[in-house]
Order: C-alpha cells, then structure tokens, then sequence
C-alpha cells in the first residue's frame, strides 16, 4: 500500500494497531490479523481553536448594568402595546405574521404614522407595493406626517443605504420574503435569503438602538414561512389573526423577550382604517328585548383578557338519513362531545336525529374548554325550543361522564360579566370571590345545568277538568 503523504487529502482514516492494516472506514476486526477492536482512527483532521481575543465590552455586575436603554417607547396604538409589553424597545427586533388580507400593512402603516415625531423618523420599506399604492392607502387611513419616509425597494442594500440616509427609529419592512441580497444564491423568499436579509436587520438594529418591524408570510398551514430559525433570531413574534369576513382582529404574542406572551390586542377593521377595541365584548353579543330559545353567553379568556361571548344553536327535523353537524366558530369535535353527553347523561334523545347548526356571533373562535357548558345548554335550549334565563352567562367544562369540572380565572370572567351587566352565572364548584349582587349558581354535573331551563307550557300533556295530565 502506497505511503501517506502531504499532498494526500486530509481526510480521517484508520489503521490497526497491531499489523498496522489500513482501511477508510472502521471495522470492530482486522481482517489482517483477526484481532478484535484494534482498529482506530488517524491522521484526522487537527481541530480548529478559537484563540481569545479583545472584549468590546466588559463584564459588570448584573446590578450595576443599565436598564434604562430597554426602556419602551409607545408605538401610538394602545392595543399593540399591550401585547408589546409597553411598546417599542429601542433594538428590538419584531415579527409579524398573519394570513394575506388580515390588515398587517394596514395596522403597520397606522403604527408607522403615530410613532413618528421630530426626534423620531419612521422608515417604512415595502417590496410588495409600490409607493403610490401605500400612499393611497395612508391617505384613506389618515396615515400621514412629514416624518414618516416611505421606500420602495427589494434589494437589501438599497435598504441598509435608506437606514444610512434616514437615520430613522423605526424601521418597518413589508414583508422579510421579498427583499433578497445579491450576494447570496437563491430566489426572494428563499431559505438562504430570508435569513441573510433578516441577519442584516437584526445587526443594524442592535447597532443603531432602531427597533424594527419585520412582516412575514405565513404558510398554508398557518405557521410563519420561511427557516424555524427567523423566530428564534427576533425578539418578539407576533401572530395577526381574524376571518376576513368578519371585522375582528386578533393580535396574539407567541414569543416576546420584553413581556409576557399571554396578551392579546383586539382590533376592528373597517373601511377608514384599523382601530383598537379596548372593550371588544359588544362584537360578540347581540342584545334582545326577550331570550331566544338556542342562545347561551360564556366569558372566554384571550391571554388574561375575559371576553363575553355568545353560543347560538339551531335544530331542526332532518330531511336525510345522516344528520347534518355543522359549526362555524366551535370545533366541531367538542360540539359532538356535548351531543353525546347530552343524550347520554341528560336524557335528551331528539338530537340524534336532526340537523343541528352551532355558531359564535362576531367571528370569535371558541376553542378552550370553558365553553363547553356554555355550548350544551345552548344545544339543550334549542332542542327543547326553551330560552334560558335572560342575563344568564355558563362558565365550565364538561366531561364525558357530565361532571363540570372547575376552569382557570373564573373570578376574572365573573367581574367581567358582572361589568356588562350580568346578573346570573353557572360556574363550577368553589368560584371563589363572587362580585356583590352577582347570583352565582354552583353546578355539579350537566342534569344540574339543565334544570336552569324553565319547562315549556307548549310540550306539557293537556291537563284534564280536575287539573289532572
């Protein structure tokens, strides 16, 4: 066998210990010498050390570090600082994701505006539309200052000259995906891009002390588009949820270094623009002289924030062998859940055979099981064509043996019912503090929820002339 020399690739091979046999890859036995478990590795290549080098900044005391530089500044939008943390922290970083049409740009845009003052330039960088069309767009918004410069660009050195030349803030791009380097192979949108593009936002924020806005695409899926890698980069991850059919507007925080991720700012799109809804609950409810059979209300909670939202059910007699289940708003699969409890453990047997139609009112989405009572007795109502008590809200969840298990922050749903004038409530048992002239009605199991329901003089047996049935 040839010798080993300079010029041969570095590259590891193995040899044996005992004959000295040489092979490219390991073996537990020398097919040499038959010896077990002498052949080992060699002529690996050496293994890089990183040599200590000058500290551009010292270590202090955690104490004596100043806390003052990540101190927020409110972006103008009191429901976006709510989920921010207080607002913008100069450095910061921000994604934003949501699905095409939610209103990103348009809530940006509103942002870009109101966060612009003379010692604060705004820069928004779109590389989707063209400036006439963002003009257009902050004129019907009322979206206008002299300090808010506006760029249309794709190419992220145009972008870093812009930073250089506007010395701005607050940087806002619309969106990450569409701008790219020409220094790295690959289309706009790309894995390699994306990452290069919000590499080099990331360093010139932390360097300028400008916090930046990033806007993503999301997938089909729902989740943000791109490398995993871009969220954990950022500081705060941002998700814009909503229907486009409906004016709700959803602003949840999946990752935020500056505050907790358990806010949400509540929005309604409308023609003029995007505005924050400090008391979203009257979307979601509609007021009636009189209770309709089918309607229950419940307080569900978005993050800490107690909203009251309204269940609204419809049964009727089936024209076809398979009864239709159709839900907007509820997951279908709880929805089943209640029918079957219903029929199993509250004795109604009319809903197996009819079409039954469950909604939200508003376009809020109830997914968390304190709903589920809420959902029963508006199935029951409907079944039994009965109302419910009128300012009445159910809060529980109920389990598959009809128990009504206790929920979290039912003081918190309470004093929100409570503000908007709820006089009734089912809850679980132990509710805690109940807010004064509040009557709280502590239930068991379903059969204890369903005697809330008056009886219905039109489904009562005809009564003979001593009174008897």
């Amino acid at each position: 066998m040839a010798a080993r020399t300079k010029t041969t690739k570095d590259r590891p091979s193995y040899r044996c210990t005992e004959c000295g046999w040489q092979t490219a890859k390991w073996l537990g036995r020398c097919p040499e010498c038959q010896a077990w478990g002498t052949v080992e590795e060699y002529g690996a290549p050496a293994v890089r050390t990183t040599t200590p080098g000058r500290v551009t900044t010292s270590a202090l005391p955690i104490g004596q570090v100043d806390g003052r530089q990540a101190t927020a500044r409110t972006t103008g939008v009191p429901e976006l600082d709510r989920v921010l943390g207080g607002g913008l922290v100069p450095g910061a970083v921000v994604l934003v994701a949501g699905e095409p049409g939610v209103g990103k740009s348009t809530l940006l845009l509103d942002v870009a505006a109101k966060s612009a003052s003379d010692e604060h330039r705004t820069l928004y960088v779109t590389g989707e539309e063209s400036a006439s069309q963002v003009r257009l767009r902050a004129d019907r918004i009322g979206a206008i200052d002299d300090h808010l410069y506006l760029a249309a660009e794709t190419d992220l050195a145009a972008v870093l000259g812009h930073l250089d030349a506007v010395k701005p803030s607050l940087l806002i791009l619309d969106s990450v995906q569409t701008v790219a380097s020409p220094e790295i192979d690959g289309a706009p949108g790309g894995m390699a891009q994306v990452r290069e593009v919000a590499g080099a936002l990331i360093r010139a924020s932390k360097e300028r002390g400008m916090s930046t806005l990033l806007v993503g695409h999301v997938t089909k899926d729902g989740a943000i588009a791109g490398p995993r890698l871009l969220e954990h980069l950022v500081d705060v991850v941002l998700h814009f949820e909503g229907d486009r059919h409906a004016r709700l507007r959803l602003v949840r925080g999946v990752k935020n270094r500056y505050g907790t991720t358990d806010e949400v700012g509540c929005f309604e799109l409308h023609d003029e623009g995007i505005t924050g809804l400090a008391d979203p609950s009257g979307l979601f409810l509609t007021r009636r002289a009189e209770p309709v059979p089918g309607t229950c209300l419940t307080v569900t909670l978005e993050g800490r924030r107690p909203l009251v939202a309204e269940v609204q059910a419809l049964t009727v007699d089936s024209q076809i062998p398979s009864p239709r289940r159709t839900t907007s708003g509820l997951e279908t699969s709880r929805v089943s859940m209640m029918l079957a409890v219903l029929e199993q453990r509250g004795r109604i047997s009319a809903l197996g055979k009819r079409d039954i139609y469950s909604a939200t009112v508003g376009g809020v989405k109830l997914s968390e099981p304190a709903a589920d009572l809420a959902v029963a007795l508006a199935l029951a109502s409907a079944a039994s064509d009965t109302p419910l008590p009128k300012n009445l809200v159910a809060i529980g969840e109920v389990g598959l043996a009809g128990e009504v298990r206790r929920v979290t922050g039912v003081q918190r749903r309470l004093a929100e019912a409570h503000r908007l004038g709820f006089t009734h409530a089912l809850v679980p048992g132990d509710p805690g503090k109940i807010p004064a002239g509040m009557k709280v009605l502590e239930v068991a199991d379903i059969g204890d929820a369903l005697r809330v329901l008056p009886r219905s003089r039109r489904r009562e047996a005809p009564r003979d002339e001593e009174g008897r049935r």
